[in-house]
Order: C-alpha cells, then sequence, then structure tokens
C-alpha cells in the first residue's frame, strides 16, 4: 500500500526529474494575496509569476502546498466530519509552468505519474476538457488512447479557470476516478455527477488567454500550466477506498483520537473522530504559520475550528483538554514534509491546551442554555437567533458552532434574528465609543470598522504583505482616490505596518498599487482600523485596489531591537532596584530607547553598570524570544509584567525572554522576562545587539528616565566616543589609562590659577586699575564709594563689596562692571546702616539707568545687571540720589 508520504514524495520526485524546481510550501497565510484569508490552492504562491509581476530564476516548478478552507467563499468547515472528502486541511500536490511547456507536455505528465508512477488503473480514468477545447481533447486521444465517451466536454466554468474578472484564465481539464457501480452516482456533466463514483482526482488549468474589462480575450504571449492534485483523495482511492478519512494518515489519526477517549473510532462518536482528526491538523498548521486564536480575522476562523473540535471531544466525553495531546501523532506522521510543525511543536500543545480550557470553563453552561431554550420549544422550531446569539456573545459560541449541535438534532437556527441581535448590539458600541472620551475624528474609524471590517496586522511574521485598500480618508471625509502630492489615510484589509502603541512608534515604508505609489510616513490605530498615514509619491490610489505594502525593514528592525531590550531592561532594573519597579511609559523607536520606571532617586554608578552588563549577559545568551496567547488572569497568575498604559482585553499576547542561569532544563526552567506586550520583538535576544545605557534623569516626581542604545546606534556611538577619546589623547598628551589623572591634575591647577587670577583682579580693581582710587563721598548722613570698572567679571563684584566695606567701616558701596558686552551691578551696605538704607533701594534705580529690569538681593548686599556700560555715571547719580532723600 502506498502511504500518503509515499504519494507526495513520488509526484514532487517525478516532477524533479522532469526538471522543476521543487518549491517549499508557502504559509497558509498569503503574503500575496490580500482576497484570500488563507492559501487555498498551491498557485498562490505564484501567483505574481503567472502575471509577469515577479520572475525567478526557474520557469518551471511543483510543490506540496498545505491549503485551509475554512472561511469566506471557500468554507468546507460545515461538512467536515459528514461527507468522505470535505477537509478544513488538506493538500495540494501541482506543477506548474511560467510560459515554459503547454499542453502537449501537461497532459503527457499527468498521464505518464498517474498511469506508470503511481499505478493507476487507466480504464478507471476518464476527462472532462472545455467544450472548445479541440487541442487538449486531441492531444488525451493520442496519449491516453480514450475514446469520445470518455473525453467529457463541459460548456460551464467548471472547466474554464479565471483568476478574476480580468487577467489570466484558461480553460481545464479535469481527471476523474472511476470508484466502481456498486456507489451511486454518474460522470461529470450527467445528472447523478454529485454522487460519490466519479471524483475528480486533478486538474490542469491551461492559462491560455488575457481576459478584459469589456469581455473580450486576446491570447498571452507566455501561456502557463496550472495544476493541482488533491493528495487525499489520490490516497483514497491507491488504498482502496473512497472515503479520505480512510487514509493511513487520517486513520493514524482518528485513532489516537479514540485511544485518548477510550472510545471506538468507528461507533457511535464516529464523526467526532473525524472532525478532531481533521480539524487537529488545520489547528496546528495554521499556529505554526502564526495565526493565534483571537475575535476577528483568522484568528477567528482558527478559534472556531478549535472549538468546533472541542465540543466533538465533549461528546465523546473527554473530560480534560484533548487536543493538544494529539499533536505528537500529527508531528510523527507530517512532521518530517512539513518541518515547522516539530519546530512550532510546544507552542502548537500549550496554545490548543490554554483555549480548551478556558472554552471548557463556558461549554457546559452554554450547551445547558441551548437545552433549556430548546426545551420550550414546539420540536419543528428553530432556535430564537436572540437565544443563539446570546450563545455568542455571552459563552463564545459562534454561530456556526450552535448551528452544529443543532443539525445532530435535526433542529436550525432563525439566522435572521441573531443578526438582528448582533446589530443592536453593534448600535450600543457605537453609542458607548462616540460617548467614550476619544477624539472626535476617531469616530469615522469606527464607522470605517463597522461597514468595511478592521485591519489585521501581518507584521510579527513578515515586513512585506499585500492588502486590499479598504477606503482613504481626506480632511475628515472618505475619498475614492488620491494623486501625486495628495496626503490621506489609508485603511486596509491586512497589513505588515505595525500601528503605534505600547511605546512602539508606527511603522513606515512604501504601498504600490498599479496605479501609483505612496510612501506610508506613520502607521497608527483607532477601532481596530490601522491608520496608514500616506503621501502619494506617483500616479494615484483608489479604494478597491491591492497593494504591495513593504516595511522599511531597516527602521523597523531597529525598533524591534530596541523594544525588546526595554524588556531585558526592566527585569534588570528590578534585579538591581527592587521589586518596587514598575514602567511608566517607553518610547521604542528607530534611534533609541527610553524608559520611565518607579525609583525616587538617582542610579548610582555602579547601580547603572549592573543594569547595563546584566542586559548585554541575557542578550549574549542568544535564546529564542517565544510568544504565547493567554488570557489577562492567565498571564500575570504566571507572572507576566502588565506594561503601564496598556489596554488589555480578553487576550494578550506573553512575550518570554532569556533563561535564568541555573534554573534548571524544560518545565523547571525559569524565564528571565516575562511581560504582556501586543508590540514586535526580535526572534532571537542576540538579534538585539550590543546594549549601551546612556544614563538616567529625573523625568517626574518619584519616576527616573533611562535612555539607551542597541545595534547598530550604540555600535555608533562607540565609534563616536572613540573619536573623542582619541582627540583628548592627543590634546592631553597621554596614555588613555593616564587621561584621567591627568584631567584631574590640570583642573586643580585651572582652579589654582583661576583663583590667583581673581584676586590679583580684585587687588588691581581696589587700587584703581591703575588710576586714582575712588572718592569717599559723605551723601545724607552716609559714606558712598561708586566706581565703574573694568577687566573684572560679576563674581568678583561681592569680594570687592566686603573689602570696601571694611575699609569704610560704615557705608554704601556701588560697583559698575563691564563684563563684555553685559554690565554688572553690585550695592554693598555696612549692617550699622541697613535700617536706614537698604542695598536693593540703591540698586534698582542704577540698574534702570543700565538699561537692565529688576535686581534685588539681602539688605546689606543686592545685585543685578544692565546693558549699556556707557550709562555708568548716571547710574551711580540715581543712587546718589536715593541718598540725598
Amino acid at each position: 500500500m502506498q502511504s500518503l508520504n509515499d504519494i507526495r514524495s513520488t509526484f514532487l520526485s517525478y516532477f524533479a526529474r522532469q526538471g522543476h524546481e521543487v518549491v517549499p510550501s508557502s504559509p497558509l497565510v498569503p503574503r500575496n494575496d490580500p482576497t484570500l484569508m488563507f492559501t487555498n490552492a498551491g498557485m498562490v504562491q505564484f501567483k505574481n509569476l503567472f502575471t509577469g509581476v515577479e520572475h525567478r530564476d526557474y520557469t518551471r516548478a511543483t510543490s506540496a502546498q498545505k491549503c485551509v478552507r475554512a472561511g469566506g467563499k471557500h468554507n468546507d468547515l460545515d461538512n467536515v466530519g459528514y461527507t468522505a472528502r470535505h477537509h478544513t486541511f488538506f493538500e495540494m500536490l501541482g506543477n506548474f509552468s511560467f510560459g515554459d511547456y503547454f499542453k502537449e507536455d501537461a497532459i503527457p505528465f499527468a498521464w505518464e505519474l498517474i498511469t506508470k508512477e503511481l499505478g493507476i488503473d487507466k480504464n478507471r480514468l476518464l476527462v472532462t476538457v472545455y467544450h472548445t477545447d479541440d487541442e487538449a481533447a486531441a492531444i488525451w486521444k493520442k496519449v491516453a488512447g480514450f475514446s469520445d465517451d470518455r473525453i467529457i466536454r463541459i460548456p460551464t466554468n467548471d472547466n474554464f479557470w479565471m483568476m478574476g474578472a480580468t487577467g489570466p484564465c484558461g480553460p481545464c481539464t479535469e481527471i476523474f476516478y472511476d470508484h466502481g457501480d456498486h456507489i451511486w452516482g454518474g460522470p461529470p456533466g450527467s445528472p447523478e455527477e454529485d454522487g460519490d463514483r466519479f471524483v475528480e482526482i486533478w486538474n490542469l488549468v491551461f492559462m491560455q488567454y488575457e481576459q478584459f474589462e469589456d469581455g473580450t480575450r486576446r491570447e498571452l504571449a507566455a501561456q502557463s500550466i496550472d495544476t493541482g492534485m488533491g493528495i487525499e483523495r489520490v490516497a483514497a482511492l491507491l488504498q482502496g477506498t473512497n472515503d479520505n478519512y480512510a487514509t493511513d494518515l487520517m486513520r493514524s489519526l482518528i485513532l489516537a483520537s479514540a485511544d485518548a477517549t477510550s472510545t471506538d473510532p468507528d461507533g457511535t462518536g464516529r464523526i467526532h473522530h473525524r472532525v478532531i482528526a481533521d480539524h487537529l491538523r488545520s489547528t496546528s498548521f495554521l499556529i505554526a504559520d502564526g495565526v493565534m486564536p483571537s475575535n476577528d480575522g483568522r484568528g477567528y476562523v482558527l478559534r472556531r475550528i478549535m472549538r468546533r473540535a472541542m465540543r466533538h471531544a465533549h461528546l465523546l466525553g473527554a473530560k480534560d483538554p484533548l487536543m493538544h495531546r494529539l499533536v505528537p501523532a500529527l508531528v510523527r506522521q507530517m512532521g518530517e514534509a512539513y518541518p515547522e510543525l516539530g519546530r512550532a511543536q510546544a507552542l502548537i500543545e500549550e496554545t490548543l491546551k490554554l483555549e480548551e480550557t478556558r472554552f471548557k470553563q463556558t461549554l457546559d453552561r452554554g450547551l445547558k442554555l441551548l437545552d433549556d431554550e430548546l426545551a420550550d420549544l414546539p420540536e419543528d422550531a428553530a432556535l430564537p437567533g436572540e437565544a443563539a446569539f446570546k450563545l455568542y456573545d455571552t459563552y463564545g459560541f459562534p454561530l456556526d458552532l450552535t448551528q452544529d449541535a443543532l443539525r445532530e438534532k435535526g433542529r436550525t437556527v432563525d439566522t435572521d434574528g441573531f443578526d438582528s441581535a448582533m446589530a443592536e448590539q453593534k448600535a450600543k458600541a457605537r453609542a458607548a465609543w462616540a460617548g467614550s472620551g476619544e477624539a472626535a475624528d476617531a469616530t469615522i474609524w469606527y464607522d470605517i470598522a463597522e461597514t468595511k471590517g478592521t485591519t489585521e496586522f501581518l507584521g510579527y511574521d513578515t515586513e512585506t504583505a499585500e492588502g486590499q485598500i479598504l477606503t482613504l480618508i481626506k480632511d475628515g471625509a472618505e475619498v475614492t482616490a488620491a494623486k501625486v502630492g495628495e496626503t490621506v489615510q489609508i485603511a486596509l484589509n491586512q497589513t505588515p505596518f505595525y500601528g503605534e502603541s505600547g511605546g512602539q512608534v508606527g511603522d513606515t515604508g512604501t504601498l504600490r498599487t498599479d496605479s501609483g505609489v505612496a510612501r506610508i510616513t506613520d502607521t497608527r490605530k483607532a477601532a481596530g482600523v490601522f491608520i496608514h498615514f500616506a503621501e502619494v509619491t506617483e500616479g494615484s490610489i483608489a479604494a478597491g485596489e491591492g497593494a504591495l505594502l513593504e516595511v522599511d525593514q531597516d527602521r523597523r528592525s531597529a525598533i524591534r531591537a530596541n523594544h525588546s531590550a526595554t524588556h531585558l531592561l526592566h527585569e534588570a532594573l528590578r534585579h538591581a532596584l527592587g521589586d518596587h519597579v514598575a514602567q511608566r511609559g517607553s518610547l521604542n523607536a528607530a534611534d533609541r530607547l527610553r524608559f520611565d520606571f518607579s525609583h525616587a532617586k538617582a542610579l548610582s554608578p555602579e547601580e547603572i553598570a549592573q543594569v547595563e552588563a546584566e542586559v548585554n549577559d541575557y542578550i549574549r545568551q542568544n535564546t529564542a524570544v517565544e510568544t504565547r496567547i493567554m488570557t489577562p488572569d492567565d498571564a500575570r497568575e504566571l507572572g507576566a509584567q502588565a506594561l503601564f498604559g496598556e489596554k488589555y482585553g480578553d487576550e494578550v499576547r506573553v512575550v518570554s525572554m532569556g533563561v535564568q542561569p541555573g534554573s534548571g532544563k524544560g518545565a523547571d526552567r525559569q524565564t528571565y522576562s516575562l511581560e504582556l506586550c501586543g508590540g514586535t520583538h526580535v526572534k532571537r535576544t542576540g538579534d538585539i545587539g550590543e546594549f549601551i545605557l546612556l544614563g538616567d534623569s529625573a523625568s517626574s516626581a518619584g519616576v527616573r528616565r533611562i535612555e539607551a542604545l542597541t545595534g547598530p546606534g550604540a555600535e555608533a556611538y562607540v565609534v563616536k566616543m572613540r573619536g573623542i577619546l582619541s582627540d583628548l589623547q592627543s590634546e592631553l598628551k597621554a596614555a588613555p589609562d593616564e587621561m584621567v589623572e591627568r584631567v584631574r591634575s590640570d583642573q586643580h591647577r585651572i582652579k589654582e590659577l583661576t583663583n590667583e587670577l581673581a584676586q590679583l583682579r580684585r587687588e588691581l580693581a581696589m587700587a584703581g586699575n591703575g588710576v586714582a582710587a575712588p572718592e569717599v563721598k559723605e551723601i545724607g548722613g552716609v559714606k558712598f564709594v561708586a566706581q565703574a570698572l573694568t577687566g573684572v567679571t560679576g563674581k568678583d563684584l561681592p569680594p570687592l563689596i566686603d573689602e570696601h566695606k571694611a575699609r569704610l567701616g560704615s557705608g554704601a558701596v556701588l560697583l559698575i562692571a563691564d563684563t563684555g558686552g553685559k554690565v554688572a551691578v553690585a550695592v554693598g551696605v555696612t549692617p550699622d546702616l541697613t535700617d536706614k538704607i537698604k542695598a536693593p533701594e540703591l540698586l534698582r534705580p542704577a540698574v534702570a539707568a543700565l538699561g537692565g529690569k529688576g535686581g534685588g538681593g539681602r539688605p546689606d548686599m543686592a545685585q543685578g545687571g544692565g546693558s549699556d556700560f556707557s550709562k555708568a555715571d548716571e547710574a551711580i547719580a540715581a543712587a546718589e540720589k536715593v541718598l540725598e532723600g
């Protein structure tokens, strides 16, 4: 028996021998098609090659592509478990030609692979072609020897593929396998075609034309091939069954589920096991590709799949979380072909366990509510929409989960009533938003979130992606387009651009459409919508267009390093200063990080050195930075630090980094830093690079502020400091280890010389600067000395005043000094006269005469300043007038 893994290997090996590049599966979250929720076909990752936008160094490719269909128009969720071939997760084998070979090679490749490599009985095969595709029909006759009755011409779009309303398109040929007349059903195109007897196993698309808006077509210059073979269907027929769930891989997962629940895999719980086996694959692969359970977007679809599986586990009697215990069985089956499963196994298991533990707390209550509602209804009545909405709103039951539970009871839901209850809740939420004190213009983003949807953030895993422009906002109003030179705010359905929050600044970068280019200068968030501030730099952009989004990667890398360093810094401060340290604000920019924290006094040099060294120790440890999703309560119980100013919803991202030395391995190891954080981070602590703490300062009462550098910024700082050190070494003519002592010695000598100079200036001033000594006048019974000086500073005036007062014994002194562009003034009064005349009374009129204002001090000493030294005589006269009374 050929296993599913054998079939995959055979397929890829065959096309590798035919000159095809074996290309790894792309992630389940498409990076190049904003219209898709999940990758649902092998051609998705090659879309830009087919359209000519992208070129690679190969023109033939083959792949085994992981696919999910559980949301949007490609949604098989409701049928999974009840049919033989519906899955949320499946693998698509494909071979592709990008302007290389065409029909005359593609059909023989398919025939040889199916009949010779895989050994499928050619007598059980038939094909369909588009009704006008005589070329394909003729090739099939030549290659396979089919008669006309085994080449069925189909006139509908079932055999004509289109990428969209416009663009590449072309006819298809589909290969069907006949499982035998013991199974009901007819060939394609017949009234019984929906039966299970004839099953499509491979579709070959011939991209032959380009479709235009007016409905016309013309042949493509580079005709291409896109094929898709469902590996599960091929495995079923090769293993002698028409049921995908009876294949070796699916059977192994079903048996794992049966063993974990001690139930019969083929008994009354048969459907439950099938649902669990299928959903185990889709949830595990989605988590491995970075999707985390949430309340919107892809994360919401993941949660729906999880909870559907968990309800079926509950129906099997599982008392404890089940799904996470089945992950090792999946890794054993598919880990070799998809190594990302093994790398993410711990994250997958933890996420499934946490989600199931949380859901089990509400599952019993929700199902009891459902039973209570049904008990009061006639047997044929639908469940009221209000009840279904309560299950959704209170217990987290998606509508399709309620419908699935009712399906087993032969009941339905009043979906119109559910929609009405949902609309009423949204109206209340909008009213609450409008009155919440948010910025007045933010209500427009709430409206956009309601009418066009919120933005899904892809930037945890990538800096490039495609998105669809939902709307453009200019001057507070929606516009349909913007042209060169205009600045607008852009909302997209998905984006890799981080919106400013949690201290991390918003991303910048480029947005490109088929018609124009815009420079993204900032990104922010409101009401779940990411707002891209943009200036159109080329052509024009319009709502509804697809856009290639590219974050400034160097800038994001620097921001990411600074953000991760902030987490390490926070913990290092707690170790150095105590557990009272808590974040009080932060900034994670490209050029630096800033961290405000609660602490009453400045850090000592020793504390700064300790913190810096500890952060660098954990950077050099180079451990993986891990992210988990959990409730805020669970995160705090785990010991995660909450960040100041953050608003937390029902779920939080918990970021951990570093392992404390000596804390053991595995479950015993102790994480160094554990924080609630929605920002972007490095993959490993070593990616931060060097960490340099620049120092701390006061931010506000009881709050200190640290600024620091990492990575290239830190390296540039070291280079700058090294240059300064070299210049100082040259100037001081001393070796580096002698420079501090040399500076201290020089500073001491400078201080001595400065004091000597000041003393000489004072002595010179007292001697009259080489002119006659100042006259001592007696005015109003008070001895008075006034002098205008040059060659002294403002600091020299008080000691000169004191010397004059000592010589006078009793009296007042006014000194005016020209200090080079400014005028310094000082007045002194001996203590015995301060009851009669105070120094500020003499000072103020003198300052005014010199062009200054104010001035003051003690009764015995006052100082001020002016601007016009030429008015010195007038200033002296003004002071004398005060003495005259």
